[in-house]
């Protein structure tokens, strides 16, 4: 058994932060039984301010540009797949559920992933984390977990969640918009029907009104 990689992120600065999500030696996500060397994400504690890391957040997606002078694009295709993990603590699949934060900041958190899709994941959308974005944080309604029927943040959360994958699936990019049909198809919004007829009256490649479909009958994998 690994032994997990202690860090402290409670009085960290902005760029402190960020080099904390990106700065890491690069290892692909093992494949089989191949567990010789593992991502640093999936061994890592981390004491952290959850009221904290979501405004960091917010400053990071609403002004990423920044990244790609910094890391290289394999760093950055790793940093973002931390963050949408759930293998450590501050990941912001977690922070957007702690509850002793004010539901309108981590509301706030939410609605500042337009940016990252507009300023960033428009013009690099890397491998795979951006189309996977949605996937970490919308697939609790599609499997159960979460409910609109339960009411409270269930339902609060998944009506953010619509409003920002909306204003994505509005970005002039098929990579943008692969992404946002990604996350609607598992949100299961009772307005979803209606985004996706007004989507597929937009001239689109067939690959994508067939996906935008597939998103409206919530079958997307």
């Amino acid at each position: 058994m690994k032994d997990y990689e202690q860090y402290d992120i409670s009085r960290s600065s902005f760029d402190e932060f960020v080099d904390f999500l990106f700065e890491h030696d690069v290892v692909p996500i093992p494949q089989g039984h191949d567990r010789e060397r593992e991502p640093w994400y999936w061994h890592a504690e981390v004491t952290h301010d959850a009221q904290r890391v979501l405004g960091l957040y917010i400053q990071l997606f609403e002004g990423p540009e920044f990244l790609l002078s910094r890391y290289t694009k394999e760093k950055l295709e790793q940093g973002f797949w931390a963050i949408i993990s759930s293998n450590i603590e501050c990941a912001v699949t977690e922070v957007i559920w702690e509850r002793q934060v004010p539901f309108e900041e981590r509301a706030a958190c939410v609605r500042a992933m337009y940016y990252l899709y507009e300023r960033f994941f428009l013009k690099e959308p890397l491998e795979t984390s951006s189309n996977m974005w949605w996937d970490a944080l919308a697939y609790d309604w599609h499997c159960g977990n979460r409910s609109r029927a339960n009411g409270g943040e269930d339902e609060l959360m998944q009506d953010v969640m619509y409003e920002t994958l909306e204003r994505i699936l509005a970005l002039p990019n098929e990579a943008c918009q692969f992404a946002a049909l990604h996350g609607i198809g598992h949100l299961h919004h009772p307005s979803t029907q209606e985004a996706i007829e007004r989507f597929i009256n937009r001239p689109l490649s067939p690959e994508l009104r067939e996906y935008a479909l597939a998103a409206g009958r919530f079958e997307i994998m």
